[in-house]
């Protein structure tokens, strides 16, 4: 039998023979539960899918720098040999390799690349061959959830997950990334786009802005 714990009292008039009120004090009790008094649901519960953050996971930043300015001005970028588009915050810097680029500034970064093609990702598809990948090669992989993703570019699947990113070239420190992965088909190839910040950013905007930019031809 569960421990009771009370959590309130009131008082209850009871009338008895001759007319006389008997006062009687109540305790509202129930069980006790591993929450605790004052504890929530919400603040026990994990983020749905997500697993716990693996030992070497660097620390989260208090107070994240680098959030990208809602005023910044989006340049166009084309690359021929992959069949892909978008457009980035101006004034980034760029590293472009055939089908690949990356877009660096701060603690921000943009990359994509794409291959020939004949299917989008599914959701399955991903947990079982995309997921695998990143968790061998990114330091301290830890998988936040897969989702199916619709843009105007095409469909496929949307993984976030986090990350340590690489040590800083001058200080050495090494910041906490969340990444949103976007791995979409159309047009004969399969593109994927991986946005990032230090974890506690507020990128939402900026990065929707991003993926919504995607073309595919």
């Amino acid at each position: 039998m569960f421990p009771a714990t009370c959590r309130s009292i009131s008082r209850l008039l009871v009338p008895i023979s001759g007319g006389v009120l008997l006062t009687l004090a109540v305790t509202g009790c129930g069980s006790s539960s591993s929450l605790g008094a004052n504890a929530s649901p919400a603040a026990s519960t994990p983020v749905s899918g997500a697993a716990p953050a693996p030992p070497g996971a660097a620390p989260v930043e208090n107070n994240p720098p680098g959030d990208i300015p809602d005023n910044v001005a989006y340049v166009a970028y084309r690359n021929a040999a992959g069949h892909y588009g978008f457009s980035h915050p101006e004034g980034w810097a760029r590293t472009e390799h055939g089908v690949a680029v990356t877009f660096t500034d701060k603690l921000n970064g943009i990359s994509a690349t794409s291959v020939p093609a004949s299917t989008a990702p599914t959701v399955s598809s991903a947990k079982a061959t995309d997921v695998p990948k990143l968790a061998s090669s990114q330091g301290a992989f830890q998988l936040i959830s897969v989702t199916p993703a619709q843009l105007p570019a095409g469909q496929g699947v949307l993984i976030v997950y986090r990350r340590n990113s690489a040590p800083d070239p001058v200080t050495g420190k090494v910041f906490r990334d969340e990444v949103q992965r976007y791995e979409i088909f159309g047009a004969g190839h399969l593109v994927d786009l991986e946005m990032y910040g230090a974890v506690g950013s507020d990128n939402v905007d900026p990065f929707r802005k991003i993926s919504q930019s995607l073309t595919l031809a």
